[in-house]
């Protein structure tokens, strides 16, 4: 196997992960409870 090679793979391994680190951390931030909206369509109340 070619060096590039094993370089790309190893990169897009550290972009894959990278991604679903923040991905997961950014489910994690949401908080808790109760969300109320008003807009233009009305009041809107999302439980979490």
């Amino acid at each position: 196997m070619d060096r590039n090679a094993l370089y790309m793979i190893i990169g897009a391994l550290i972009v894959v992960v990278a991604g679903f680190s923040y991905y997961a951390y950014q489910e994690e931030k949401q908080p808790d409870g109760v969300e109320i909206k008003l807009n233009d369509q009305g009041l809107s109340i999302e439980g979490n």
